[in-house]
């Protein structure tokens, strides 16, 4: 079988990045041939076949729809078995859903500002670009099956679009339950030595780039509420770093806040950590979430994280909205005992297992093997 997946570009902490990489791997173990189109990924990242198409762009609507005309151009001219879509466009067999719905994160971002914001965001030109190319995108006359990371996001393209409930299938991310394990704690007094982190503190650690849709806001003014003893260890990149600095600072907790910048390996920060937070303003499937648990370590995020449906309540971890920062803060202050927590993230750590990357392969390779047959029957 031949697969081809596109992507756009490629960031190294990108949860949808790692996805590809990951899917890749696993079909690739199935004997599945995989083509990825992109303009920009490193060869070093997978063991993809990898087709370029990068013309030239000003401006981001521009990006985006030479990016989605270059590549259905170049599917023309190289069939496969079924094209995957990761991004807004209309010449693939299957679309995975895997940032969500731009309609629901608008929704969400319009929770966070004020009239005039909410006015910003409904006459920006990108947005009135991504919206229609997302609806043309869902209710496009080829796209026969859309994949959705968790039931929120399908849910959310069911209220949304007139799409029949076949078309919708949930397949959650994979992670390799191997690579990420209980033993990552072996890292925690080296990294702890390095940041400066004593030893006795309660440490929360919050991992991803883009601080603002991620919750740092939150995720810092929950722990600002909590005893001097417990930090938070922030694991990501974003342009607007100093902002969040000069918050911890006026919150306070300056000192108990360390921010380590983008790591291209988070597993020792899991080991050095009690537990993690990750309150999404939202996020539709965040893989680490999936690392967080598979490491042993209780979790702490939205109802706007589609991860969420992962964890149970006071067993594996807590929900709360992403800007309920008293119950973020109550949640906290449970994992702050240490043998709560430890059994929590014990708890966690046998709900992912389920979802291991190579279980999870099989589920995708099935997946397409039944979606080509199908395909078949259909047309003779």
């Amino acid at each position: 079988m031949h697969i081809v997946l596109i992507r756009q570009r490629y960031r190294p902490d990108g949860g949808a990045e790692q996805f590809v990489a990951r899917v890749a791997a696993a079909l690739g173990a199935q004997g599945v041939k995989v083509t990825l189109v992109t303009r920009s990924w490193p060869t070093t990242e997978t063991v993809l076949e990898i087709k370029r198409c990068n013309p030239w762009y000003i401006g981001s609507i521009w990006r985006d729809l030479g990016f989605a005309l270059c590549a259905c151009r170049l599917l023309r001219s190289s069939p496969a078995d079924l094209v995957q879509s990761h991004e807004r466009m209309g010449c693939a067999d299957i679309f995975r859903a895997g940032d969500g719905l731009h309609r629901s994160w608008l929704r969400e971002r319009r929770r966070t500002t004020n009239l005039w914001g909410r006015l910003r965001l409904r006459l920006n030109p990108y947005h009135i670009y991504a919206l229609k190319a997302e609806a043309r995108t869902l209710t496009s006359a080829r796209l026969r099956a859309i994949i959705c990371g968790s039931e929120m996001v399908r849910d959310e393209i069911r209220k949304a679009f007139p799409i029949t409930a076949d078309k919708l299938v949930v397949l959650y991310n994979g992670v390799d339950c191997a690579r990420f394990h209980p033993d990552v704690k072996s890292h925690r007094a080296a990294i702890r030595a390095h940041y400066a982190i004593p030893d006795d503190t309660r440490l929360f650690v919050f991992v991803g780039s883009g601080f603002y849709r991620k919750g740092l806001a939150q995720a810092l003014r929950a722990v600002a509420k909590l005893p001097l003893t417990a930090g938070l260890l922030v694991v990501g990149q974003d342009k607007e770093e100093r902002r969040y600095r000069r918050l911890a600072a006026t919150l306070g907790i300056a000192s108990r806040v360390w921010f380590t910048g983008r790591q291209t390996d988070p597993r020792p920060f899991y080991g050095a950590a009690d537990a993690f937070i990750l309150p999404a303003l939202y996020d539709p499937s965040p893989n680490v979430v999936l690392e967080a648990m598979a490491c042993g370590l209780p979790v702490i995020t939205s109802t706007t994280s589609g991860t969420s449906e992962l964890l149970t309540t006071d067993q594996t971890g807590f929900v709360c909205d992403a800007l309920d920062i008293e119950g973020l803060a109550k949640a906290c202050v449970t994992l702050l005992n240490p043998d709560r927590s430890a059994a929590m993230g014990a708890q966690a750590r046998l709900a992912v297992e389920p979802y291991d990357l190579t279980l999870m392969g099989q589920r995708f390779s099935a997946f397409y093997e039944d979606f080509v047959r199908r395909q078949m029957i259909a047309h003779g």
